[in-house]
């Protein structure tokens, strides 16, 4: 399509071909006062030349990675991404190809899928994986719908209000329209609450979603959590970080029965919240009512290997109602990136990367253990994440005065919990050197006190 205005010509043409002699008779059904009664108030059009301009003007009031050091999190990560991921992943066989229609002429396309699919099995310990949805959010609801489906007498699900908030978002979005309950459990020391936890699980609960590490960055014993949830008779869906699977165990170690997780962190890089990529694994038991693709592996009529779409009633591929799933396309060019990123990674690789942000973590988390002003919000072990809490409670002066010195120092935590108003969210990744968390460090020490503010 080309996006082109409308000559005086075209309009005449358009016009004869409906019957109208002006704009003004095709209006003029429209009552008078319905209408604008006005030219619209739009600047004059740009040459191409002026518009390059305009729009790197307006483009460089962005603050970016390239303008300051980044220690934002809370769903969106600063990894290092490998040159060769940008490499393989723009060749154009993979960057302007899109759904498999016809599996049997894109083999290769479907040969990434079948590989990211094992990678993220080995990685969660799950036994199938699809080949991805749109983002951590979609991938949430669409698992905690794919436990309801397996419970079908069960109306009640279960999270924690340490859940990433966005994601309780969306599942409060969704659920509102159908016959589900969701009872979100308060964690006012930023950890799961063992005894309100053993007293919401009942035989109305059918589905419970638990994070590791939770929206805080804090590691935590879900064992116990999910075998009282298992033993109620619920699903147990497992939200996690791909990069903390390789230090952490398995969300099937610790009792997790479908796998979900935002895999931005696996070679995709930060771009104005997305597109992303939504992961989801499970059990061989929910195979038939997953969401999204799933690439397979079979052999053809000679006995070589070869790929397909597998379990296709599943998807939008045929009838809207007689599909289980009805997810409309796919985050492939994603997947493939992330696919890339595992298999650079390696296990070893990995977890080198995992341990990474946890010693830098803790290397944040230590210096800030007797700080004058600020102090850790939460007493517990903590992965690339930690909640510090501002004494004075001026974190947006904190944050400003952070921005100033070029470090984008972490998220204000009140916008979702009013409880953390005065607490910051900081991230710590691989990326992150020595320098620049003394740098932090030091930004926090020199930040304005209250009198200063005053005084001003």
């Amino acid at each position: 399509m080309a996006y082109l205005f409308n000559t005086a010509e075209d309009i005449q043409q358009m016009l004869s071909v409906i019957g109208a002699a002006s704009v003004e008779e095709l209006f003029a059904p429209i009552p008078q006062h319905l209408r604008l009664g006005r030219p619209l108030e739009i600047p004059p059009a740009l040459s191409e030349m002026e518009l390059t301009g305009r729009l790197s003007q307006l483009a460089s009031r962005n603050v970016g990675l390239d303008d300051a050091v980044c220690f934002l999190g809370g769903g969106a990560y600063d990894h290092f991404i490998p040159a060769v991921v940008d490499h393989l992943a723009s060749r154009g066989e993979f960057y302007t190809s899109y759904t498999p229609y016809q599996p049997e002429v894109s083999q290769g396309n479907l040969q990434v899928m079948f590989e990211y699919e094992t990678l993220i099995c080995q990685l969660t310990g799950m036994d199938v994986s699809n080949a991805s949805l749109y983002d951590g959010a979609s991938a949430t609801i669409e698992a905690v719908l794919l436990a309801m489906a397996s419970q079908p007498q069960r109306r009640r699900i279960v999270v924690l209000e340490s859940l990433h908030p966005t994601y309780r978002q969306v599942l409060e979005t969704y659920l509102q329209w159908t016959p589900f309950e969701l009872l979100t459990i308060p964690c006012p020391q930023g950890q799961l609450p063992t005894a309100a936890w053993q007293e919401a699980m009942d035989e109305s609960v059918g589905c419970v979603v638990l994070s590791q590490p939770n929206f805080f960055g804090i590691v935590e014993d879900l064992h116990p959590a999910a075998e009282a949830a298992r033993a109620a008779g619920a699903v147990v869906v497992g939200v996690c970080d791909m990069i903390s699977l390789g230090l952490l165990a398995s969300p099937r170690q610790w009792g997790a029965d479908i796998v979900v997780g935002e895999g931005q962190a696996l070679g995709n890089p930060l771009q104005y919240g997305g597109p992303y990529l939504g992961i989801l694994a499970c059990r061989d038991s929910f195979v038939r009512r997953m969401p999204g693709r799933i690439a397979g592996q079979t052999e053809d009529r000679q006995g070589q290997r070869c790929w397909v779409l597998t379990l296709q009633t599943r998807e939008q591929h045929i009838r809207r109602d007689k599909a289980t799933s009805n997810i409309c396309t796919n985050q492939g060019l994603f997947a493939l990136r992330a696919a890339i990123y595992l298999a650079l990674q390696g296990p070893q690789g990995l977890k080198e990367t995992a341990e990474h942000c946890a010693w830098k973590t803790q290397y944040l988390h230590d210096a800030l253990a007797n700080h004058p002003r600020f102090k850790l919000r939460f007493s517990r072990p903590s992965w690339r994440e930690i909640v510090v809490q501002d004494s004075q409670g001026e974190v947006a002066t904190v944050l400003e005065h952070c921005r100033q010195q070029g470090l984008l120092a972490g998220l204000e935590l009140g916008r979702w919990y009013p409880h953390l108003k005065d607490c910051i969210s900081i991230a710590v990744t691989e990326k992150r050197t020595r320098v620049e968390l003394d740098q932090l460090l030091n930004a926090l020490a020199t930040a304005p006190q209250n009198s200063e503010l005053v005084h001003a």
